[in-house]
């Protein structure tokens, strides 16, 4: 008998013992102190779902259906902070949970047995795989946004007055946060209809060629929009890099510190700075 003929008898043993094959594998998940970050209504959700898809997945075989519903599974349970080793263990308890059910059932019948497992063996182990990969694709994702995130959240755009932002830079700026600065400074200056922009490096250690190079090229990207930029906290081993590589300083306005900048930025729209001088009044 081959395989494809064994597998409808092969599910319908484990939908028949469905109740008691999912609270074994839960005891097992549980002596290995898997899924303890979710409560025991969520996990006893969560195993009743994996069991029912996969006993569907060995009868359809559909990996499609499969990477479907490992990457629904991985969305809910992720933010919940479940691991990826917890979710390839728990995969690979289930699989050998059913394998010792099927061993039980069909001992007696030596050959019919490794028929059986040579058709569920190459399934299960084709599902634990599916699941981990989606899984770990899932998690990567998911980092990614969280980069981002923090990305975005380390280079804010502020617009300070109108026509007018600022775009304080603090930490290591490497070449990837220096194109995503570009990118959000060009659509803060669209949003904004920015006029006047102050770029405040005073937070950050130092910056090497690409990075510098990158920057000019930021300044020249904002005028083509309309809009002039002011460079201000500028270090002395910032200032050196940017002479020893041979910047084009012609492109650059650079003023020493914030205050300086935004005094220039406002006198660049027709704003009048005026110094208010206090007294103590004596």
């Amino acid at each position: 008998m081959s395989g494809n003929q064994l597998l409808p008898q092969l599910v319908a043993h484990l939908r028949e013992h469905r109740a008691k094959l999912r609270n074994e594998w839960a005891s097992r998940i549980r002596d290995a102190h898997l899924l303890e970050a979710m409560t025991p209504q969520e996990m006893a959700a969560e195993t009743t779902s994996v069991y029912d898809n996969y006993v569907e997945v060995l009868e359809t075989g559909s990996v499609e259906a499969l990477q479907h519903y490992a990457r629904d599974l991985s969305e809910r349970i992720i933010p919940r902070g479940v691991e990826t080793h917890e979710v390839v263990g728990i995969v690979l308890l289930l699989r050998d949970v059913l394998a010792r059910s099927l061993f039980e059932k069909y001992q007696r019948d030596f050959a019919l047995l490794n028929q059986i497992l040579d058709a569920y063996e190459p399934a299960a182990n084709r599902i634990a795989n599916t699941v981990a990969v989606s899984f770990v694709d899932e998690r990567e994702r998911v980092i990614r946004q969280q980069q981002d995130a923090i990305k975005e959240l380390s280079t804010p755009v502020l617009p300070v007055r109108e026509r007018l932002l600022i775009l304080p830079i603090i930490g290591v700026l490497d070449s990837e946060r220096a194109r995503q600065l570009t990118e959000q400074l060009l659509s803060g200056i669209r949003t904004h209809r920015a006029k006047v922009v102050v770029i405040d490096i005073t937070g950050a250690p130092d910056v090497d060629e690409t990075v510098a190079n990158h920057l000019v090229q930021t300044v020249d990207a904002s005028r083509l929009m309309g809009a002039s930029v002011i460079i201000t906290g500028l270090s002395p081993t910032i200032a050196q890099t940017l002479v020893t590589i041979g910047v084009d300083l012609s492109k650059m306005n650079t003023i020493g510190d914030l205050q300086g900048g935004l005094e220039e930025a406002e006198r660049l729209l027709g704003y009048t700075v005026t110094r208010k001088v206090v007294t103590d009044g004596s």
